[in-house]
């Protein structure tokens, strides 16, 4: 596996698949240990990936994190459009996957048949903020570990992955954590209703933070 872009759809596909369907699969985050197990789920996801794919693509599997990486001057825009399609692609393939396991069985759900994101009625404001603050600390993160002078070397992905456990425990209860558009836009498009009328939310806060991120990043 050499095109970083497919390297790209793959992580994507990988973090949602894992991520989403540790909501789907294990009831949903019903319990402090549902809570722990999907933020490990996803978290776990990231630090795999960032080993499997990191050498071919930066592991980015987030065009929020893409976003910063390309306002930091670390990519061409014409790069970061294509890593922001390829990841959007490989979302909705990973919430296909989890449409059919859920459609052609009787599998025990969890809140949603997708794991994907929403907020409660008048929770608007506190999902806006929460979205852009904790996508700003994860994308700092990010691009502070992976600098390439002062960054934290081959253990930047067991450390971004940690980072994205702990932002899951504080967040599942208030958005079930977004702070990556493309993990939001596949589960929305197969969830339809609720999540799908908000799902701007999930695309405009994370890249808001991940903006946010680069500005402070290079500062």
């Amino acid at each position: 596996m050499k095109n970083k872009y497919f390297a790209e759809a793959l992580g994507t596909m990988v973090l949602v698949l894992l991520g989403c369907g540790a909501a789907v699969f294990n009831g949903g985050a019903t319990s402090v240990a549902a809570v722990l197990t999907i933020a490990f789920a996803f978290g776990l996801a990231v630090v795999s990936m960032a080993y499997a794919i990191g050498p071919i693509s930066g592991c980015h599997i987030n065009p929020a994190i893409t976003l910063g990486v390309w306002l930091s001057g670390r990519m061409k825009g014409s790069e970061a459009a294509g890593y922001m399609v390829a990841q959007v692609i490989g979302a909705i393939v990973g919430s296909v996957i989890i449409w059919l396991i859920v459609s052609t069985g009787d599998v025990t759900l969890g809140a949603t048949a997708t794991g994907a994101n929403s907020y409660g009625e008048g929770n608007l404001i506190p999902a806006l903020i929460a979205e852009v603050v904790f996508t700003f600390i994860f994308v700092l993160v990010v691009l502070r570990t992976t600098d390439s002078k002062q960054g934290a070397g081959n253990l930047a992905g067991l450390i971004i992955g940690l980072t994205l456990v702990l932002i899951h425990i504080v967040c599942i209860p208030i958005t079930g954590t977004s702070v990556n558009p493309a993990r939001s836009i596949g589960p929305a498009l197969f969830e339809g209703g609720q999540a799908l009328a908000q799902l701007w939310v999930f695309i405009v806060a994370p890249l808001v933070g991940g903006a946010l991120a680069a500005v402070v990043a290079k500062n």
